[in-house]
């Protein structure tokens, strides 16, 4: 069964552009403190964007694994639904 979700927020999205890299992890390894400043600049824009709800729930609805969504980080998404699942 497929799941048709509405996502023309997308269009909206304050990280689409040349910010967008900094809400995926880079292909080689990054250190600790790279990775929180950049989460902490994705969550900065984040913060700032019309549809931050819309892409957090997007994010929890396809149990997205990778990246910045909707402000959150996947450990942060991982433990939002295991909360809501106990």
């Amino acid at each position: 069964m497929s799941v048709q979700l509405d996502d023309r927020w997308q269009l909206r999205a304050a990280c689409r552009g040349p910010n967008q890299v900094i809400f995926f992890p880079p292909s080689q390894l990054e250190r600790r403190s790279d990775k929180r400043r950049r989460e902490q600049r994705a969550k900065e824009i984040c913060s700032t964007c019309s549809v931050q709800t819309d892409c957090l729930g997007y994010a929890l609805d396809i149990r997205e694994q990778h990246g910045i969504w909707g402000g959150s980080t996947e450990n942060e998404r991982r433990e939002r639904l295991n909360a809501s699942n106990n």
